[in-house]
């Protein structure tokens, strides 16, 4: 093992986010239905959003100056790693409550852990963020689980 993950870079495990709050509209279920193929009814009636509608929903609009040179919004929520090639470690999303026009969510991320593992071409650095998604009651939407690797 290199030794990559300083004292400085884990005391980042457990910073949050700023809590954000959207909208759903029933437009915006609509659009997402016909742009992802969704055949069900409730889904093009804009009723209820489909799987996935919610990942979109919190991505932060911004100047295309303040994007990463692959065009991904640069995340304020993580720490400068020493190493910065990303690649997608896994996703899993619980599903707790539908979602529907009219209602308000807020979604807060928290980095959750950082590691170190050897890979055959080197040290491979990971870390999870978990989204938390509640209504305006506080209760529990959905739950994302992100997992990246550095390379």
């Amino acid at each position: 093992m290199t030794g990559l993950l300083s004292e400085e870079l884990l005391a980042n495990i457990g910073k949050q986010s700023e809590p954000h709050r959207e909208l759903v509209t029933r437009r915006d279920i609509r659009k997402y239905a016909i742009a992802t193929g969704n055949r069900q009814r409730k889904y093009l009636d804009g009723d209820q959003a489909p799987p996935m509608f919610h990942v979109a929903l919190f991505w932060d609009v911004v100047e295309l100056d303040q994007l990463s040179p692959d065009g991904v919004s640069i995340d304020r929520l993580l720490p400068k790693f020493p190493l910065e090639k990303a690649m997608a470690g896994g996703l899993k999303i619980e599903y707790h409550q539908p979602v529907h026009p009219g209602d308000w969510l807020t979604a807060t991320r928290t980095l959750t852990d950082i590691y170190e593992k050897a890979g055959r071409s080197g040290p491979l650095i990971f870390y999870e963020v978990v989204m938390d998604i509640v209504d305006d009651h506080g209760e529990l939407v959905i739950r994302e689980k992100t997992t990246r690797i550095l390379r």
